[in-house]
């Protein structure tokens, strides 16, 4: 036997081993194929537990928790040609753009829509704002109408009704003058309450002309006792037309207010700032009358009424340091007008007037010549004892303007006459009720036409 011959057993073990590195082989070249498929070809290789670092220009890989899966697409039919493949396509590319187009135009149709209601909103609101507008005018127009007030002629039915209805009566009908008449003329004069001065005047007027035979007829002389009234309450032609509260150049311009206890005073304030507040002015209003408990609660009343605000001491206070105080805040504010009421204890206490003198002094040193106007409040119910009151107050305090009250509740209105024929004081306003409207600018032309109607 040759000694390189091979027994049955070598051969069997030589087989073996052949098998067994066929077995390796393979397996290392499955591993190897493992490899490529999870690293990308340029990628060093991963070590166990560290994250793979991107290559060089590429963008970092989205963490898992952010990275959301595409959905796969659909997998084509089974035996799907290439040419039905592409039909497929171009079919739900179609069908997505149709989708998107559809989503458009609903976007479109709701936006369209907010829009509509948007503007029906707007529309709706303009048309219930001026529909509010309207009301609110309307509603002004009867508060208006509510407060302009009678007319002067209607105010002064009374004071008509007195002694000019029987003036009127004793020279009506043309009949010629005689001695007679004109002592009846005297007698309706003196008890006229139109004080002893202006009836003097007035008799001494006719008495002259009708001895120069100028007046022969009743008529002639009650045009001419028209005339001479006219005469008088003008001034002698001082005045001529209305002579409202004017408005000056300093701010603020301060208004002092004085009158006795219940001559309408503290009412008289509050309807002069509501017709300086319509106007255009602004207004403060100080309650000097710190003495009666209502004056204060009364003025604050017509504050909120007109929209104007008020300076209140306490009660029993220093009149004079409220109305410091009004004017100091007037001036910081810069209101147009500061209106000062005060106290009206009896004319006759000496108290009063001291306390009056008082006021008038501090307001001078809370602004420069105020107060620029000082208006006597009178009660035309109190006759004869007005024309007292308004030379009391004149000379304690150098009136500058009257404003005559309740007119329309008394036969005693023809006490302006001889008030402006004895201190020759004008006239600013006078009362004839109880609404704003009825403090009206005082015209002698129209008082007298009035009067005489």
């Amino acid at each position: 036997m040759s000694p390189f011959a091979l027994s049955a057993n070598d051969a069997v073990g030589i087989g073996l081993l052949a098998a067994l590195g066929l077995l390796i082989v393979v397996a290392g070249v499955r591993l190897a194929r493992k490899k490529r498929t999870a690293q990308p070809p340029g990628m060093p290789a991963r070590k166990p537990g560290v994250e793979p670092r991107p290559a060089a220009g590429a963008a970092a890989p989205e963490p898992a928790r952010h990275r959301a899966a595409k959905p796969a697409p659909p997998p084509p039919p089974p035996g799907e040609t290439p040419a039905q493949a592409e039909a497929r396509k171009k079919a739900e590319y179609a069908a997505r753009k149709e989708a998107e187009r559809s989503e458009r135009e609903q976007k479109a149709r709701e936006r369209e829509e907010a829009e509509r209601l948007a503007r029906e909103e707007a529309a709706r609101a303009a048309r219930d704002a001026e529909e509010a507008r309207r009301l609110a005018q309307a509603e002004e127009q009867r508060r208006i109408a509510a407060e302009a007030g009678k007319t002067l002629a209607a105010g002064l039915e009374k004071t008509r009704g007195g002694f000019v209805a029987r003036l009127s009566t004793l020279l009506g009908g043309g009949k010629p003058v005689d001695e007679s008449i004109l002592a009846d003329l005297e007698e309706i004069l003196f008890t006229a309450d139109i004080g002893v001065k202006a009836a003097s005047r007035l008799l001494e007027s006719v008495r002259e002309r009708v001895r120069s035979r100028e007046l022969h007829d009743a008529e002639k002389v009650r045009g001419a006792l028209r005339a001479e009234i006219r005469r008088i309450l003008s001034l002698d032609g001082e005045v001529r037309g209305e002579q409202p509260l004017a408005i000056g150049a300093a701010r603020p311009w301060v208004v002092l207010v004085v009158g006795v206890n219940g001559s309408g005073k503290t009412t008289t304030v509050g309807k002069l700032a509501a017709k300086l507040k319509g106007a255009g002015h602004s207004v403060l209003l100080g309650a000097g009358d710190t003495f009666r408990a209502a004056a204060g609660e009364q003025l604050e009343i017509w504050g909120a009424r007109v929209g104007a605000p008020i300076v209140r001491g306490k009660e029993g206070g220093d009149p004079a340091g409220v109305c410091f105080e009004a004017v100091q805040r007037g001036a910081a504010e810069k209101v147009d007008v500061v209106l000062c009421d005060t106290a009206g204890r009896l004319h006759t206490k000496a108290p009063l007037m001291e306390e009056l003198k008082k006021v008038k002094r501090v307001l001078a040193k809370a602004a420069a010549g105020a107060p620029h106007e000082t208006l006597l409040v009178l009660d035309a119910t109190t006759g004869q004892n007005g024309i007292a009151q308004a030379r009391q107050f004149n000379e304690a305090l150098g009136v500058t303007g009257l404003i005559l009250t309740k007119l329309d509740g008394t036969a005693k209105g023809g006490v302006v006459i001889g008030i402006c024929d004895e201190l020759r004081i004008p006239v600013r306003y006078v009362g004839v009720g109880e609404a704003v409207g009825d403090l009206k600018p005082f015209d002698p032309d129209a008082f007298v036409e009035a009067l005489f109607t």
